[in-house]
């Protein structure tokens, strides 16, 4: 970008409804060189996706099975991975897999089944996620929320580390993590919400922050590995409508399309393009993961560590 397409885009990025909206997409889509991918040039290539079955997800499976890749599907419901195997053009080269990402039994079987083809991950698309009115808890007894957006996902791409060889690991997160800072977990907090106090959104955006630092985390520790998050931007998906119906309503007019929000996911797997590991990412540029000082007075170097202690302890003793 030149001097100018940067300060537009900085300006978008501060306005935060001009970003986060389909504006957003709409103006830096003509700033610099967007650039497009050719049908086929991901043949070959294994992209794992998680959450296929709608929304961000569906939007971005349907792109790589244009740009030709071998895709692994994995949900809940058989019935519904079918379906969106059955419409895919490339439906020779898709496999599906059921499992809850919440259930860690479920995540170590799926691993297992991946991890015994030996075949290469280009790219792991952590997507499945939900934001409930009311706690929930896993076969594990973990809260829902956390357990699906971070424990599943971190226990999923440690059993697949060794296929991922070179590759790379994408995270779904968004910008409703910019108003919750890390829990500390230092002090001996616990990001999982009681019953008595249990907000859902607030639980969402606190999983959505773990996801974002743990990926900074992530790519000191694994340098062969590319990993990275990235947001949405507001998205006119059945999970936002579901979840959030007065903000869905009010904001209609502006939220982008499941294909706009689903864009960066898309680019992150199929560009050339050298990109740093552990980086924040929304329409195809890095982004900051504080904007507040709140959220950045917890995020200090003891309390990542303890952060992933908990995280990796929550696992293991699952």
């Amino acid at each position: 970008m030149n001097v100018l397409d940067r300060f537009a885009d900085r300006l978008l990025d501060a306005s935060i409804v001009g970003g986060f909206s389909r504006l957003g997409p709409a103006v830096r889509s003509r700033l610099g060189q967007w650039e497009s991918f050719p049908p086929g040039c991901l043949t070959g290539r294994t992209v794992v996706v998680t959450g296929p079955t709608s929304g961000l997800g569906l939007a971005a499976t349907h792109e790589f099975d244009r740009l030709g890749a071998d895709l692994v599907l994995i949900g809940r419901d058989r019935e519904r991975l079918d379906s969106v195997r059955a419409r895919l053009v490339g439906a020779d080269r898709a496999v599906t897999l059921v499992a809850d990402i919440g259930d860690l039994t479920a995540v170590r079987r799926v691993a297992s089944e991946l991890g015994s083809t030996g075949r290469r991950i280009h790219a792991l698309v952590h997507n499945a996620g939900a934001l409930t009115s009311d706690r929930r808890t896993t076969p594990q007894d973990h809260e829902a929320t956390i357990a699906t957006h971070v424990l599943g996902p971190r226990l999923l791409t440690r059993e697949l580390l060794a296929l991922l060889d070179g590759g790379r690991v994408i995270t779904v997160s968004s910008g409703g993590m910019y108003a919750a800072p890390l829990p500390r977990f230092d002090r001996g907090e616990s990001p999982e919400m009681s019953e008595q106090r249990y907000d859902g959104t607030k639980q969402y955006a606190i999983a959505k922050r773990m996801q974002v630092t743990l990926n900074e985390i992530d790519a000191a520790s694994h340098p062969k590995v590319v990993f990275s998050a990235m947001h949405p931007g507001w998205a006119d998906t059945p999970g936002v409508r579901s979840s959030l119906p007065g903000f869905a309503r009010v904001t209609a007019p502006i939220l982008r399309t499941a294909e706009q929000g689903a864009d960066t996911i898309v680019w992150l797997v199929a560009t050339g393009r050298r990109y740093e590991s552990g980086r924040f990412w929304c329409d195809r540029a890095e982004r900051p993961i504080h904007r507040l000082p709140t959220t950045r007075r917890t995020d200090d170097d003891a309390n990542r560590d303890a952060l992933k202690r908990w995280v990796d302890d929550a696992i293991s003793s699952s």
